[in-house]
């Protein structure tokens, strides 16, 4: 306001100069804002945002084939004698918060106990049609995991170093060709892994630590009985201590 001799800024409205308000909506200023710049691209696994011209990486082939499992003979041997256990070991190579010995026990129980089921059927009760059912019934049981539970797990690989479907879906190949699948799965993760862990290091050592000594007086070379570490031409000498 100003003082009374002037005039003022403000300008009194009357009630007919005064503008017409609308009713206001309950929560109709709490809507949300569309904001251009927060609209960005994600990665599917980790959620972090991605600049905008990033491109996802083409699907690359596998290192080994489907019936290159001679490459690998200990693996070779593994998946086709306990497989459960290079199931196991795969999934650990895979996922480092998962022990082997969980999907291991989980591989026996639901793909080996299925053919077992139908095994001990057919040996001990003979395939009959009152036998038939179960033994149909623990095979079925067993492909399907071998399909489904294993699938995914080589899914989940090839997402992770962005592998091509060799030679078909994931969980049709471990349906026709589970063990050999099991042996690829592990060549590729172990040709990876190994590329990954021999890295070309430097050590860089620290310096030493040096120590520089106060150079005596002349009365004090006269009093001390040694002398110091001071030369005859009056040169200090520097003390190197290794770490």
């Amino acid at each position: 306001m100003a003082d009374g001799s002037g005039h003022s800024r403000y300008v009194k409205l009357t009630k007919d100069q005064a503008p017409l308000q609308e009713d206001i909506k309950p929560g109709e200023l709490n809507q949300p804002i569309d904001v251009p710049q927060l609209n960005v691209k994600k990665c599917h696994e980790c959620g972090q945002p991605l600049p905008e011209s990033f491109q996802p990486p083409a699907d690359e082939p596998w290192t080994t084939g489907i019936f290159g499992c001679s490459e690998d003979r200990d693996s070779c041997l593994t998946g086709l004698f306990c497989p459960c256990v290079q199931f196991g070991r795969n999934i650990e190579n895979l996922r480092d918060d998962v022990p082997w010995t969980t999907p291991c026990i989980c591989h026996a129980v639901f793909v080996e106990g299925g053919m077992a089921v139908a095994a001990g059927t057919a040996i001990f009760h003979g395939v009959d049609p009152r036998t038939s059912f179960l033994i149909c019934e623990g095979l079925l049981f067993a492909w399907w995991m071998c399909g489904v539970y294993t699938g995914l797990v080589r899914q989940s690989l090839q997402k992770k170093y962005h592998l091509k479907n060799s030679p078909c879906d994931p969980c049709l190949v471990h349906c026709c060709l589970h063990w050999c699948a099991l042996c690829q799965e592990h060549r590729e993760m172990k040709g990876r892994l190994s590329e990954n862990s021999v890295m070309p290091m430097t050590v860089v050592n620290p310096p030493p630590v040096q120590q520089m000594n106060k150079p005596a007086d002349d009365n004090d070379n006269q009093d001390s009985a040694a002398p110091s570490s001071t030369t005859n031409n009056g040169h200090t000498n520097i003390e190197m201590q290794a770490l």
